[in-house]
């Protein structure tokens, strides 16, 4: 193994379980399922149950694919299209610190799983087992293009924006009366 191959098996383990972990906390950890239905529905996603468990199926799935080092580009794809989501409808009117709620944390993990399907897995990887070689600009595209067209086609088919209550109406003053 080179230099670059140990970078590309740390980062793709490293995310990889970070993945896996964020999924079972959105899946068995504080609200479980429900807590998560409601926090996705807060943010305007309709169906938020079934949010929930796109979510859990998705980060887990996308962890266990980065752990094995199989289908990489995709696997970024959707740990990219997990943050896209998270930072937009979350966390980008919080500013950036993520001690603020913000999105900084999201933005790292989107930006280090694009640097991944730019390096590769990594030469021990089931890719590389199976000859499978998309890696460099390809990697990156093919990354960016399905975690873009995939968050698109979530927002554009679930996300409602929550519409702020109107103020209500002023009430006139109420007239004084004239002593007689």
């Amino acid at each position: 193994m080179n230099q670059t191959d140990v970078v590309a098996t740390l980062l793709r383990l490293v995310l990889g379980v970070v993945m896996i972990a964020h999924g079972l906390n959105h899946w068995r950890g504080g609200g479980r399922i429900a807590g998560t239905a409601r926090w996705f529905t807060g943010l305007g996603l309709r169906h938020g149950v079934l949010q929930a468990w796109m979510s859990v199926v998705t980060e887990i799935g996308a962890g266990v694919l980065l752990l094995a080092g199989l289908l990489t580009p995709l696997a970024c794809a959707a740990v990219i299209s997990v943050m896209l989501v998270a930072g937009l409808l979350a966390h980008r009117p919080n500013g950036f610190f993520v001690f603020k709620e913000g999105y900084e944390y999201v933005l790292t993990l989107a930006v280090v799983s694009l640097a991944l399907a730019v390096l590769g897995p990594g030469s021990a990887s089931l890719d590389e087992a199976a000859g499978i070689d998309v890696s460099g600009w390809a990697g990156f595209g093919i990354a960016l293009a399905v975690a873009v067209v995939a968050t698109g086609g979530l927002l554009a088919t679930f996300w409602r924006p929550q519409r702020p209550a109107p103020e209500p109406a002023a009430s006139p003053e109420p007239l004084e009366q004239e002593a007689s």
